[in-house]
C-alpha cells in the first residue's frame, strides 16, 4: 500500500510525484499507461511531429465535426512519460492574468492571478534571470531559443510594420504585442516534465513509478477512493491508497476515468450498466479547446525546416546543442485584439518556418512557411462521454468546434490579421506564392469555406472536470481540486480548468499540479 496513488506521469503527475515525495515520510506510486521517455524523437526538438501517430501517442480522434467538412480531428496526447510536454511544441506561455481572476471571481478562491504568480516563478529556471515574474532555480528550464530562422526574424519585423508593438516577455508585465516564443529547453534539449520534475527524483526510495500500466477504474468503497484497478498485462491487478487517489490523466483520460468508477452523468452511465456512486453531471462537460487557421508561402529562399536533419544540422545539435534541430517550430508569435476596447487579447499568432498543414493533407515540395492565427476565448463547448464500459475503448470526444458562431467570425478575422502580417514588407524577401488560403480567397464567405477545410486544433483541451464551488451542480471538483461527493480523490490536471487560458496550456498545467501538491500537503 501507498499513501498517495498518482494515475498519469505527464505534465500534472511529474510535478506532483517531485513534490509530494519531498517529504520522505510519504510514498508515492505514480502509475502511467505508456512506456519511458528514451525515443531521440523525444528528445530532438524539431523531431517533435515525428511523435504525432507513434507508439507515444493516445491517437484520439474526435467524432466528425460538422463545421469543419464533418472530418474527424485527430488529438494527440502523450502516451509516454511526460505526457503530452514529451510531444508539444515546447512553447512556454501562462496566459493572461485576466484568466485566473477569473476563475477566482467565478467561485474559486485561490485562485487569482496574485495566488498562482509565485507557483509559476517556483516551477520556472529562466534563462533570463531571476525578476517580478520569474523565477530561477526551480527544476523547469525556460529559455530563449538557441537558433532562430531567419524567416522568423523577419516575421516578428513584419509584425512591428503590421501594427502590432515588439513585446520581448510574453509572461511579463503584459501580453499584447509580437515577439519570440520561450520554450522548455535545456542546451537545445526538449525539457518535458519527465526530464525537468520526474529524472531528478527517480531514486528517492519514496517514489516508485511503474509505465505501461493501465488504470482502468478508481476502487471506491463507502464514498471513498481507497486505490485503483489496473491492466498487469492483460491480468486485472487492484492497489490501495492509504491517503489520497489522484487522477492526472489529462483531459480526456481524466473524466474517462470517472465515468468508469461510477462519478458521472447518473443516466449515462446507467445506461452502460456502470454503478453509480456519485452523480456529477459536470463529469465530461465544458470541453472546450483551441482552434488556429493557417496561413500558408511557398519561400523563395531554401532556409525552412523542410530539409532538416542533414549531416551539418545533426553534428551542430550532437555537438553544440543548436542549428535547426533545436527548433520548436512556432518559433514566434503575438497577441492581439480583435476590438480596440477588448479587456484583453482574443487572437494569439503563430509563424513556423516550415509548411503546417493537417488534416489528411500531403506536405508540398520546397521549402515554405506558415503563420497562424487562433481563437483564445472559443464560445463553443463539447463534451466527453463513454463509447462502452470497455476502459480500452476510446471515449467519444465531440468538441463541437465552431458551434457557436461568433468563434468563425472571430477565426476569419484571425486569418485576415495572419494575412496582413505575412504581407508586410520584411518578408518580401521569402515570400513565395501563397498556397493557403490561396491568393483567390478574400471575401468573408470565402474565408469562411477555408477554414471548415483546413482549422486544426492547437491540442490544448480543457475543462472536462471543472472546478467550481460545493453549490455548483455542474462543478466536478471544489477549489480543493477534490471531486465533489468522493472522498481521499484528486483530479491535478488540465481537466479543472473553468475556462481556458490565453495561450498554450502546458505552463498552466504545470502550476495546476504545483498547486495541487500544496493544498495536498496542507490536507495531510
Amino acid at each position: 500500500m501507498y499513501d498517495y496513488i498518482i494515475v498519469g506521469a505527464g505534465s500534472a503527475g511529474c510535478v506532483l510525484a517531485h513534490r509530494l515525495t519531498e517529504d520522505p515520510d510519504v510514498s508515492v506510486l505514480l502509475l502511467e499507461a505508456g512506456g519511458a521517455d528514451s525515443a531521440k524523437e523525444l528528445r530532438i526538438p524539431a523531431a517533435g511531429p515525428a511523435n504525432i501517430g507513434s507508439g507515444r501517442d493516445w491517437g484520439f480522434q474526435t467524432e466528425p465535426q460538422p463545421h469543419l467538412d464533418n472530418d474527424r480531428i485527430n488529438w494527440p496526447r502523450g502516451k509516454v512519460l511526460g505526457g503530452s510536454s514529451s510531444i508539444n511544441f515546447m512553447i512556454y506561455m501562462r496566459g493572461n492574468p485576466l484568466d485566473y481572476n477569473a476563475w477566482r471571481d467565478a467561485g474559486c478562491p485561490g485562485w487569482g492571478y496574485d495566488d498562482v504568480l509565485p507557483l509559476f516563478k517556483r516551477s520556472e529556471n529562466q534563462q533570463r534571470g531571476a525578476s517580478e515574474f520569474h523565477g530561477v532555480g526551480g527544476p523547469l528550464d525556460v529559455g530563449d531559443l538557441r537558433t532562430v530562422n531567419p524567416m522568423t526574424d523577419a516575421f516578428v519585423e513584419a509584425m512591428s510594420e503590421s501594427g502590432i508593438p515588439y513585446n520581448p516577455d510574453f509572461n511579463g508585465s503584459y501580453q499584447r504585442g509580437g515577439g519570440y516564443y520561450q520554450v522548455t529547453q535545456k542546451k537545445g534539449n526538449r525539457a518535458s516534465t519527465a526530464t525537468a520534475f520526474l529524472d531528478p527524483v527517480r531514486k528517492r526510495p519514496n517514489l516508485t513509478v511503474r509505465t505501461d500500466t493501465h488504470v482502468t477504474r478508481v476502487l471506491i468503497e463507502d464514498d471513498t477512493a481507497v486505490g485503483v484497478e489496473f491492466l498487469n498485462g492483460s491480468i486485472p491487478d487492484q492497489i490501495k491508497a492509504s491517503t489520497e487517489v489522484i487522477l492526472s490523466a489529462g483531459s480526456i483520460n481524466s473524466p474517462q476515468l470517472l465515468m468508469l468508477s461510477g462519478i458521472g452523468p447518473a443516466d449515462h452511465l446507467r445506461d452502460l450498466n456502470l454503478p453509480v456512486y456519485a452523480d456529477r453531471p459536470g463529469v465530461g462537460q465544458n470541453l472546450h479547446d483551441h482552434l488556429l487557421a493557417p496561413v500558408i508561402y511557398e519561400s523563395a529562399e531554401p532556409v525552412s525546416l523542410t530539409d532538416a536533419g542533414t549531416a551539418l544540422d545533426l553534428a551542430s545539435y550532437f555537438l553544440l546543442g543548436r542549428g535547426r534541430l533545436t527548433s520548436s517550430i512556432a518559433e514566434a508569435g503575438g497577441f492581439i485584439q480583435s476590438k480596440e476596447d477588448a479587456p484583453a487579447p482574443d487572437i494569439q499568432l503563430y509563424f513556423a518556418p516550415a509548411f503546417y498543414m493537417t488534416r489528411g493533407h500531403d506536405l508540398p515540395d520546397g521549402h515554405g512557411f506558415s503563420g497562424a492565427g487562433k481563437i483564445l476565448k472559443p464560445a463553443s463547448r463539447g463534451q466527453i462521454t463513454l463509447r462502452s464500459s470497455n476502459p480500452l475503448d476510446h471515449p467519444v470526444l465531440e468538441p463541437n468546434y465552431l458551434v457557436d458562431d461568433a468563434d468563425r467570425r472571430l477565426l476569419i478575422d484571425a486569418v485576415k490579421r495572419t494575412r496582413e502580417v505575412l504581407n508586410a514588407a520584411s518578408l518580401d524577401g521569402y515570400r513565395g506564392r501563397e498556397l493557403w488560403p490561396g491568393s483567390d480567397v478574400h471575401s468573408d464567405e470565402e474565408l469562411g469555406l477555408y477554414i471548415c477545410k483546413t482549422a486544426e486544433t492547437v491540442f490544448h483541451p480543457v475543462g472536462t472536470c471543472r472546478m467550481g464551488s460545493d453549490s455548483d451542480t455542474m462543478a466536478v471538483v471544489d477549489p480543493e481540486l477534490r471531486v465533489i461527493g468522493v472522498d481521499r480523490l484528486r483530479v491535478v490536471d488540465a481537466s479543472i480548468m473553468p475556462d481556458i487560458t490565453r495561450g498554450n496550456t502546458n505552463a498552466p498545467t504545470i502550476m495546476i499540479a504545483e498547486r495541487g501538491a500544496d493544498l495536498i500537503r496542507q490536507d495531510a
